[in-house]
């Protein structure tokens, strides 16, 4: 923009301006940074002639176009903090409608809203947000939160556009993402948690098809709503489908829950008295559970297309992961008995399964996606949080997973990291070299193993489960002691395992055929001689520092050895223990 286009918005020509600003954005719109106006002060001129002309009434016809501008201007950091000023950032509030309560009442019977304008007042604040940390400031310190909690009581407006709510959470989530100083006035003060709830819940009534007929919303009745909607949706015969547009709404809502309740103790497997003792009022606690009943029912909602849904479930996953896992109790439903819609297969122990089946589908799709370490941490570490302290704390979960994941063994021919079943996926992730996915399967695997080395080597194979019992010190076998399980039952082992029982490795964990014997043939000189060429490369590998040898000590960890000749004294020890291994191990019950 030069000289004589900026004198033309610094009159008071409003059809002139509409032409420059006309010419600015069709010319600017894909632009990202502006080295021209760095030059006798270009840039202030210019943003202060647009701000100018948004507080004129007479330049209404121009502030659509002059916001559009400002937009395209605040895509770049350039002198961004210095412009930035609270005179700014409150005429940009009072073009997106956002205000104080007080305000709000004053202007009650304002004329019909420009909508357009609004918009994009809205997205101008979102760029300044994301990129001036003195607008972070101001933003956290003026009306702009309560603005947005302000309109979010009247989000069952029909006439409300989706793109106003949808800035609207976009705004949320970057003031509570940049500035963590907001989240206690935002969930205590402004009880932002209960009216962000109710727009998730409006947005499962809205694809049901459930009339809404207030504009606005109280406290109270917003509460009241979510304790009543979750028989509604949970029972259904057909689940809701949100629309693309749907979809990201909830998304944005999801990632400010997020923000509101990110770092929550996750120590609170005691029932609701622990999770008062670790932090948790029963305020917060009741909000928990509603939570948790929300997001049980956008679980169970669908998408028009699977990209989607799976963001959906995405979102819904990682909110999960902050909320106490006491409270996953509300993702199972209690099956009415006049119910006639529920599929068999989600059905266990008279509760709906669905929404954990759900989970257990989102972990099978990411496993197929997560191939390369490299991308293991971001897809697969929040849903095996959620599903490690789920199948920790509550039982049906945990048996029901395990029906799903470890059914009674068939295939003995394959080893078990062999496969595109969930299992062998699991199974290939215990020896991944990213730790944290690692460490989350070998916890979630040991787990649904009722904590057994024998059934875990029996279902994965030493070899593969060596390094989650050699952090646990049982290398030697026995149980976990952190899980209080019920007892062993009786004998489950299919024929096909029954067939092929005794010729199976412990340690590859599955079929092999017998081999011939290696020294058959050979004097017992030549055996002799064989043996002490083993021993001496054995110790030459030791003495130049390429393996180390170990044996298992008394506390069911690996310890290093001095010399290789030690290990003859581990062979008696070695024999009375090996039975523990044994893959046909019998306490593969289905009652778990």
């Amino acid at each position: 923009m030069d000289e004589s286009e900026l004198d033309c918005l610094e009159s008071k020509d409003v059809a002139a301006m509409g032409k420059v600003l006309k010419t600015f954005v069709e010319k600017n719109n894909p632009v990202f940074t502006f080295p021209s106006l760095n030059e006798n002060s270009l840039r202030r001129r210019l943003w202060s002639a647009l701000f100018k002309i948004l507080v004129d009434s007479n330049s209404a016809p121009n502030y659509a176009l002059c916001l559009e501008s400002i937009r395209i201007l605040s895509r770049e950091k350039t002198d961004l903090n210095d412009l930035m000023c609270d005179e700014w950032l409150n005429i940009l509030l009072q073009h997106a409608g956002l205000m104080s309560q007080e305000e709000a009442l004053q202007r009650i019977n304002q004329p019909s809203v420009e909508y357009n304008v609004m918009l994009e007042a809205q997205k101008c604040l979102c760029n300044l947000i994301f990129n001036s940390p003195t607008a972070q400031k101001a933003c956290s310190t003026n009306h702009s939160v309560e603005g947005v909690v302000m309109r979010l009581r009247t989000y069952r407006d029909p006439g409300l556009p989706h793109d106003i709510k949808f800035f609207d959470m976009k705004m949320l989530f970057l003031i509570t993402a940049l500035c963590a100083d907001v989240r206690p006035r935002l969930k205590e003060e402004l009880h932002g948690l209960t009216y962000l709830m109710e727009t998730l819940d409006l947005i499962i009534k809205e694809a049901v098809g459930v009339g809404l007929h207030d504009s606005t919303l109280s406290r109270e009745s917003s509460e009241e709503l979510i304790h009543d909607h979750h028989h509604q949706i949970s029972i259904g015969s057909q689940h809701p489908t949100l629309s693309d547009s749907q979809v990201d709404l909830a998304c944005e809502v999801l990632k400010v829950l997020f923000n509101l309740t990110v770092g929550k103790s996750k120590q609170d497997v005691g029932g609701p008295m622990e999770m008062r003792r670790v932090g948790v009022d029963e305020e917060e606690e009741a909000h928990f559970l509603r939570l948790t009943t929300v997001l049980h029912d956008l679980f169970l909602c669908d998408a028009v297309s699977p990209a989607k849904r799976d963001e959906l479930r995405n979102h819904t996953v990682n909110l999960l992961v902050n909320i106490p896992s006491n409270c996953y109790e509300e993702l199972m439903t209690t099956i009415p008995k006049d119910a006639r819609d529920i599929p068999k297969d989600v059905e266990y122990e008279g509760l709906n399964m669905q929404a954990i089946a759900v989970l257990y589908d989102f972990l099978s799709d990411r496993l197929k996606e997560a191939q390369a370490p490299r991308m293991q941490q971001e897809k697969l570490c929040p849903v095996l949080t959620v599903l490690v302290e789920a199948v920790r704390v509550h039982r049906s979960i945990r048996k029901f997973l395990r029906l799903r994941i470890l059914p009674p063994l068939t295939d003995v021919l394959h080893r078990p990291e062999e496969g595109e079943t969930v299992r062998n996926h699991l199974c290939r992730l215990l020896t991944t070299p990213a730790s944290d996915v690692h460490k989350l399967v070998s916890d979630f695997l040991f787990i649904i193993c009722k904590e057994s080395v024998s059934r875990m080597v029996k279902y994965f194979g030493y070899g593969n489960a060596a390094g989650l019992l050699a952090h646990r010190g049982l290398m030697l076998g026995g149980k976990g002691t952190s899980g209080n399980y019920s007892s062993d039952s009786e004998d489950s082992d299919t024929e096909e395992y029954k067939k092929y029982r005794d010729n199976i490795n412990p340690v590859t964990g599955c079929f092999e055929p017998p081999r011939p014997n290696p020294t058959e043939g050979m004097s017992d000189e030549q055996k002799e001689f064989e043996a002490m060429q083993l021993v001496n490369m054995m110790d030459k590998l030791t003495r130049e520092g390429i393996v180390l040898p170990a044996r298992i000590g008394e506390d069911g960890r690996p310890e290093p050895l001095e010399h290789v000749l030690q290990l003859q004294e581990e062979l008696p020890r070695q024999q009375v223990r090996q039975p523990q291994y044994n893959a046909c191990d019998e306490d593969d019950d289905l009652s778990d």
